[in-house]
């Protein structure tokens, strides 16, 4: 007989941030049960509390799988390089690349090539540490951006620099593209319904059309879990890259507008005749070219969804999955800003949808009805595609305390209800605050960390290379930077509302 009893079980507070944590067992010596020897229930006392102990030991463990086999992100895991490269090519990219010739119509044709390139390795640096945080302990798997926060920074640090990030560029994302998509569902209506039409339908509203995208949006959000997402994030990547190739391309072919236009970043800049002004045109160009890249908040959720093994770890196809996809992204964003720069210049919409809204604006006139309806379907599909992906955060979290409490899966009524309330929820943000794309520089600039700084940081704190090599020094460097430039915008978008002040239209989409 030992000396040691099992007396009870607790959980690693960490191991709640992570999916496949064996718990940590605390083994306490009790009073030596030898010493009661003599006592005519000793064999059966040490034999029930061993028992008990084992027992909790299988429950634990057997809760903790279960649980992250019954939440939509980790439910399955049969993922490969190809589900991974759609995932991250729908979230990757979207409308606010339209806006990057707009920040080259501040910065100019050097400055703007410059920016955008630092941008992109930056951006593509502090993916490549996220994706090795993913698996950084062995049999950890940190599939949620906020969980790998938690176990940098600790419980209330991370907490309070992660939650409301993840929550706003998932939850908010999907507000700004009910917005979008619903505008976009009435360009299309009155292209193909116009006065030569024999559609005579009366247009609905603008919180109509809200209703009409979240339902459709809602009716796809019931496939399980983000895995089965991949089929519809394929679609969501083809009609990115369609649209946005055929609208640079139909800019350049279609000529510039008459009466020419101006390359000249101070044609821009000069327009603010205070020095603030101008600082604050400058960083807000900055900040379109950070912002164009996206999706760093559910970079962690994808490769959740890949098998891992010792042998055959999730990184290699996570890796070829980046590697696809943002050259994909580079290849399709960067003509985008060049092409769309050359074709209008100074002259381009600094409201609206950037690219898009000066297209329309100035060849929408000769351009067939076919083919102006056909990029707003692109742009429409792409909307509720991307709409999966970003909501698939919120589903998680929202069955998490669900199977938390009830200490079960979700029933399918259940996952219903909750993805039906998201959707209800998120349509009464977009018809309350319609107005919401002009307050994006402000709470962009907030979130700013979560793409630039916190992964590097997030590095150090769970690697910790050596003080003062190359890596310590860059991941710091840029940290830090991050973080300044994060406030910076903050700063200039924040000058920007109180000087040409917020058309605060509430309920009024």
């Amino acid at each position: 007989m030992g000396d040691q009893v099992l007396v009870f079980v607790e959980e690693n507070h960490r191991a709640a941030a992570a999916d496949h944590i064996i718990p940590l067992h605390k083994y306490s010596k009790t009073k030596s049960l030898e010493e009661d020897h003599h006592h005519p229930d000793h064999q059966q006392v040490l034999q029930h509390h061993l028992q008990i102990g084992k027992e909790t030991v299988e429950q634990i463990n057997v809760s903790k799988d279960d649980q992250e086999a019954w939440l939509p992100i980790t439910e399955c895991r049969t993922g490969n390089t190809y589900s991974v490269t759609f995932h991250i090519l729908c979230s990757g990219f979207g409308m606010q690349a339209l806006l990057l010739p707009v920040a080259f119509a501040t910065l100019g044709w050097a400055w703007g090539i410059i920016c955008w390139s630092l941008a992109f390795v930056w951006q593509l640096y502090t993916i490549w540490l996220l994706t090795r945080l993913h698996e950084s302990l062995h049999g950890i798997r940190y599939s949620r951006y906020l969980h790998l926060s938690i176990a940098a920074f600790g419980t209330k640090l991370g907490k309070l620099l992660a939650i409301f990030p993840t929550l706003y560029l998932s939850g908010g994302t999907c507000v700004m593209l009910i917005i979008t998509g619903g505008g976009t569902m009435e360009l299309l209506f009155k292209t193909v319904c116009d006065s030569g039409s024999t559609c005579h339908a009366k247009s609905l509203s603008g919180a109509e059309w809200f209703l009409v995208f979240t339902c459709i949006a809602i009716l796809i959000a019931q496939l399980p879990n983000l895995n089965s997402m991949a089929p519809v994030s394929l679609i969501g990547a083809i009609t990115a890259i369609l649209y946005s190739a055929l609208i640079w391309v139909l800019s350049i072919t279609k000529g510039r507008p008459a009466g020419g236009v101006s390359y000249s970043p101070s044609e821009t800049v000069k327009m603010n005749s205070n020095l603030m002004g101008k600082i604050s045109s400058i960083l807000n160009a900055l900040g379109i070219i950070a912002l164009a890249f996206r999706g760093h908040n559910v970079i962690l959720e994808i490769q959740g969804t890949l098998p891992s093994s010792p042998k055959h770890p999730s990184l290699k196809p996570m890796c070829k999955g980046v590697t696809i996809s943002y050259i994909l992204i580079a290849t399709s964003q960067f003509p985008l800003a060049i092409a769309g720069f050359w074709a209008y210049g100074n002259k381009i919409p600094y409201n609206g949808l950037g690219l898009l809204t000066a297209f329309s604006q100035f060849h929408g006139y000769n351009n067939s009805k076919f083919m102006m309806g056909f990029i707003y379907l692109l742009v429409l599909v792409n909307c509720l595609c991307a709409f999966q992906i970003y909501a698939m955060p919120i589903f998680d979290n929202l069955e998490f305390r669900y199977t938390t409490k009830k200490k079960q899966r979700c029933p399918r009524w259940v996952r219903t209800g909750i993805r039906l309330f998201f959707g209800g929820l998120a349509f009464f943000v977009a018809v309350a605050f319609p107005f919401l794309g002009s307050l994006g520089p402000l709470i962009g600039g907030i979130a700013l960390p979560l793409t630039l700084a916190y992964p590097c940081f997030m590095w150090l704190s769970m690697k910790k290379p050596r003080s003062n090599s190359i890596l310590w020094c860059i991941c710091l460097g840029l940290g830090c930077l991050g973080i300044v430039f994060s406030v910076l915008l903050v700063v200039a978008a924040a000058w920007t509302l109180s000087y040409k002040g917020l058309n605060a239209n509430f309920f009024k989409p």
